[in-house]
């Protein structure tokens, strides 16, 4: 059975030591969705919301929120990343927006928790901006798809 390594002897919370690991080069993908009713993305793909370019804001601050993981997850190390990228894939058909985020690092730990922040802060940037014309937004399925690099191996979830 796994031993949880985030909790000390006393069974408080910790941060996991790493200095004794290498350095490796890590790349983590995540993916996410965001549903929104047809004339809200119209509006989107035109640029006609109020707040500005939606897409280009949120993917400024996907980037954001994959270096400043740290400052919101307790227990998540203070990483140099190496490459951060936000890409969206506008689906009319199912009216929603795909979002990808791909971050990277060469360092003692994964950047796992810096995908998935990227990919929901540019999620929720989406639905502030567009909140005025739909508040019924739903975001959906933030998941890890793909994990290289590190001690445990490469990772890659095969629902994705």
């Amino acid at each position: 059975m796994d031993k949880f390594t985030h909790f000390n002897e006393e069974g408080r919370a910790k941060m996991v030591e790493v200095g004794n690991k290498l350095n490796t080069n890590r790349e983590a993908v995540a993916r996410g969705s965001i549903y929104m009713m047809p004339e809200t993305l119209t509006k989107i793909i035109d640029q006609n919301i109020s707040k500005g370019d939606v897409l280009s804001v949120s993917q400024v601050a996907g980037i954001m929120a994959a270096k400043k993981t740290s400052d919101l997850i307790p227990m998540c190390h203070n990483i140099t990343l190496t490459g951060a990228d936000i890409h969206f894939n506008i689906d009319k058909e199912n009216s929603k927006i795909d979002i990808k985020a791909t971050v990277r690092t060469t360092g003692k730990t994964g950047v796992e928790i810096e995908a998935l922040s990227a990919v929901s802060v540019a999620a929720l940037t989406i639905y502030d901006m567009c909140k005025a014309v739909d508040r019924g937004m739903k975001i959906t399925e933030v998941r890890l798809v793909k994990k290289t690099g590190g001690k445990s191996g490469d990772y890659i979830n095969e629902e994705s």
